[in-house]
């Protein structure tokens, strides 16, 4: 796991230094660099060494020297590719890099051999002969690829802050990313929080000309519900065992390493299956697993992570803390962070990703399965939602909503009074917007009266829209399950595991991203993920043969601390100074929604923790744009 950096065009060495040097903390191993002056390429890479530590530096170039490579990422398939590229006379320098696999392979199927590759990346080779820089990033967006073309230099690197310590490369704060931001809690992809620097999609590839800087972006992936036609005989006990296989395969591989891994483990289902699979490949050692606990019981699980360590007979690191601990880490993690993510759970996971990096390197984690096997509370409510939508008339909607918006406001982990509110405001909108209007931490006509502009609600919420669209299935439970794996897992999940992990020089993994496994539960019909109020149904039915019930049935619980109870504490505020001097925000507005959430007329937490991400981080110079 690694950071990269690179440029053509305008920009000197000195450039591609600051800018591979602002990502030690991906790569704190080793760094390298490679230029060509009368081309004026850069590249740079910082390094966390997992495979092949003695001979995987980088850049790295081929034994023709026609192809150069610097790559952040994992090829779990590298020693199956290997051995089918060696059956072809390629000869390899490397005793066993899955950098040299990837830049031989690229010599063998060029940009066609990302459809043979099972791993997370970011990567950009350059071909000599061809002139050209071929960018990828993986099929899901586990690793971050962000690229800019400004003042003749096309620039990319693997986060924003690394981005623009080049010269060149100017910010301005984008207004629409900002309508964006608060409508979902995070900044959708192609978008980044400047007007003028974006992200390459998972399931994407770039590719520049070296000589004009010309550059065009092609889809290679996306993820697609395409259920079979003919359900097999007892489908739960055949795909259950076919899914059992799978999760043994995708552990399996990713247990590849040459230095040593761990696992998270929260007791939870997802993560127990995660130790279950590990324990079983770890052949005569004891595998390690990690958890945090906290002293406030509401957020506690250690018994669960604790019960299912000795389930599976593992070296269990749980360390307690106060949430006060959170608080005194606050400041260090928001500030480095190269774009808001509203997730407050990214603290608690940054926090187990800092016990977890003094005993391991890799750890194993369980990412993805809400998201597959339709694992969130909406899931449940969909059918519901769609039945009230239909005989509800809009004033005893309105109504209702105002009758319950009155309840008294509990800062409780995901208390009722949250969800029905929510689940309310979603339903004040058409079908296709629910989702996004579920997370949203404001509603698109107080993004307005925020900003003081207008919101047009097909651009606010266009990447939810065309996931809504786009997905041909009709009914509720596809369309939200690509929704959240398109586009919440990418931007939201998947950056939050990345920052956390990568602040701390970790490198987590997730069996539950296999590309088999993907391809596997996306052929499944919708009945088998969620069934008479039953999340993640199939998948529960796979692992009733290897978990115990009490870890199969116990309620799911979340990553959750009490930021709304912090803000009415004043252990939290708003930095205010910041509202005029750099987004030129509604006071007002701002005043009254401070003033509810504080006296508990109103449940503002989101859109308050969103707010204070976005005015304490230290995201670089901000002129607002259109």
């Amino acid at each position: 796991m690694c950071g990269i950096a690179g440029f053509i065009g305008n920009g000197d060495f000195d450039d591609i230094v600051r800018m591979t040097r602002n990502l030690k903390h991906r790569g704190p191993d080793e760094e390298g660099f490679w230029k060509n002056d009368i081309k004026h390429i850069f590249f740079g890479h910082r390094r966390l060494s997992v495979i092949d530590p003695v001979d995987g530096k980088q850049p790295m170039w081929d034994n023709t020297s026609s192809l150069c490579i610097i790559y952040n990422g994992e090829i779990y398939n590298y020693i199956e590719l290997r051995k089918e590229l060696e059956s072809l006379g390629y000869v390899f320098q490397t005793s066993h890099s899955d950098t040299e696999v990837l830049l031989i392979a690229y010599k063998e199927w060029r940009e066609h051999l990302v459809s043979r590759l099972n791993g997370m990346w970011a990567f950009a080779i350059y071909d000599v002969n061809k002139e050209e820089i071929f960018i990828s990033r993986d099929r899901v967006g586990e690793k971050p690829l962000f690229y800019t073309f400004q003042n003749g230099t096309f620039a990319f690197a693997s986060e924003l802050k690394s981005l623009i310590q080049h010269e060149n490369i100017s910010t301005s704060i984008s207004k629409l990313s900002l309508q964006k931001y608060f409508a979902y809690g995070f900044i959708p992809a192609p978008r980044s929080l400047y007007a003028n620097i974006f992200k390459l999609p998972g399931g994407h590839n770039l590719f520049v000309n070296v000589k004009s800087l010309d550059f065009k972006i092609c889809k290679y992936w996306s993820f697609c519900i395409e259920p079979v036609d003919k359900v097999p005989k007892n489908a739960e006990s055949v795909w259950g065992e076919e899914l059992r296989d799978l999760l043994d395969k995708a552990v399996q591989c990713r247990m590849r390493s040459d230095v040593p891994l761990g696992v998270f483990l929260s007791g939870g289902v997802d993560s127990s299956a995660i130790t279950y699979f590990s324990a079983k490949n770890a052949c005569d050692n004891r595998v390690q697993t990690f958890s945090i606990g906290f002293v406030e019981k509401s957020f506690d699980e250690s018994k669960h992570s604790n019960y299912a360590a000795n389930v599976f007979n593992t070296i269990h690191h749980n360390r307690v803390f106060s949430l006060a601990n959170i608080q005194k880490n606050l400041n260090k993690i928001v500030t480095a962070l190269d774009e808001p993510i509203g997730d407050s759970s990214l603290l608690p996971t940054y926090l187990l990703c800092h016990e977890t990096k003094k005993h391991v390197t890799v750890a194993l984690g369980g990412d993805g399965a809400d998201e597959l096997f339709a694992g969130y509370d909406p899931f449940r409510v969909l059918h519901l939602a769609e039945f009230y939508d239909t005989y509800v008339p809009g004033k005893i909607h309105a109504a209702l909503r105002f009758f319950v918006d009155k309840f008294p406001v509990s800062h409780n982990n995901m208390s009722i009074d949250f969800k029905v509110k929510r689940t309310l405001r979603g339903l004040s909108y058409e079908k296709r917007v629910w989702n996004a209007v579920w997370l949203s931490s404001l509603e698109p006509k107080e993004i307005a009266e925020l900003l003081s502009e207008h919101v047009d609600l097909e651009c606010l919420y266009e990447e939810a829209i065309n996931e809504w669209e786009t997905c041909e299935q009709s009914n509720l439970i596809d369309k939200t399950l690509q929704f959240y794996t398109n586009l919440y897992l990418q931007n939201n999940i998947l950056a939050k595991i990345d920052r956390a992990s990568m602040l701390n020089s970790l490198e987590v993994r997730s069996p539950f991203l296999d590309i088999r496994i993907i391809d596997f539960i996306r052929k499944i019909p919708y009945q088998f993920k969620y069934r008479n109020g039953q999340t993640k149904y199939i998948l529960l039915k796979a692992l009733e043969p290897i978990l115990p019930r009490n870890i199969l049935h116990r309620a799911k619980k979340g990553f959750g601390i009490p930021v709304g109870k912090w803000f009415q504490q004043n252990k939290l505020q708003i930095p205010c100074n910041r509202i005029n001097m750099d987004y030129k925000m509604n006071e007002s507005f701002l005043e009254k929604i401070t003033h509810d959430h504080l006296h508990g007329k109103a449940d503002q937490r989101l859109f308050l923790w969103n707010l204070y991400l976005l005015l304490n981080g230290n995201f670089g110079p901000a002129q607002t744009t259109l």
